[in-house]
């Protein structure tokens, strides 16, 4: 790897790692009392997971996307897959905000599911040019896809 890879390698985790600290940023006070007092079903898990695993899941996303600029930025299906990514990163950025900025499960639950037909989408778009990059994107989906029914059910739960 030269110095230019290697820089692009950093870079890409560190603009998945930026998106994840602006949404939690973003979603102010919410985290706090709001969140606290909602009935929450069994699954939830404790607040402290949270950070690392999305902490872990930004490096793995920075990962794969610096797959697809390293080696197919200059391919038409390798530009496809980018702005797939950048798309599904930019919802991603969003759910923090609408679920608890704006304390609506509603509104985080529409995001999510958008998010979640957009990792699809990502993954679908990097196999075609890089098949590690999609599976880096795996626990990611499995991730995404526990949170969408977790928000669900804090949604059935508060209405």
């Amino acid at each position: 790897m030269n110095e230019r890879e290697a820089l692009g390698l950093v870079g890409c985790i560190l603009v998945c790692e930026a998106v994840g600290a602006a949404s939690g940023l973003a979603s102010g006070a919410g985290i706090g009392a709001w969140y606290a007092g909602l009935k929450k079903p069994s699954i939830s898990p404790p607040g402290w997971v949270f950070g690392p695993v999305w902490g872990v899941l930004y490096a793995m996303m920075g990962v794969a996307a610096w797959l697809i600029w390293r080696h197919h930025m200059h391919t038409p299906a390798g530009q496809v897959a980018l702005a797939v990514f950048v798309l599904q990163l930019v919802l991603n950025g969003l759910w923090s905000p609408a679920f608890f900025g704006a304390r609506s499960p509603g509104l985080g639950m529409l995001v999510i599911t958008l998010l979640w037909a957009a990792i699809v989408g990502t993954i679908v778009a990097f196999a075609q040019v890089s098949v590690a990059a999609a599976w880096l994107l795996a626990p990611y989906l499995a991730w995404v896809s526990f949170a969408g029914v977790l928000n669900w059910m804090l949604w059935r739960m508060n209405r």
